[in-house]
């Protein structure tokens, strides 16, 4: 098994532990897209606390890779949305897992059938 797909299994138990279901596939294109940020400790994780990071995941994600064209606002909220519902408590909020909720809560999963 490669590092990337032990990384995969590993959002996906992680996903089951938050009771999230997962699409294997899906989560799979997802962390191929991340590249080898997932490697990378603090690239493959989402700091909540920080508001200019996830600013960058608007701008870089949500803007830039999915085409979301509404307000900035309405973006933070799903971020923010997104956040909690991997737990306050949960210090893992991988990279690869909170790219792949944002993408199903826009329903931009054709984004990465290209």
């Amino acid at each position: 098994m490669s590092k990337r797909d032990e990384l995969i299994a590993k959002y996906a138990d992680s996903c089951k532990e938050m009771g999230i279901s997962v699409d294997m596939d899906f989560l799979t294109k997802v962390t191929v897209g991340l590249g080898p940020s997932i490697y990378n400790k603090d690239a493959s994780t989402v700091s909540c606390s920080d508001e200019s990071e996830l600013q960058r995941v608007i701008d870089n994600y949500l803007v830039k890779k999915l085409g979301c064209k509404e307000s900035q606002d309405k973006m933070m909220a799903a971020v923010k949305d997104v956040c909690s519902q991997m737990g306050s408590s949960n210090r893992n909020k991988y990279r690869a897992i909170f790219y792949y909720l944002l993408a199903k809560k826009y329903g931009k999963e054709s984004v990465y059938n290209k």
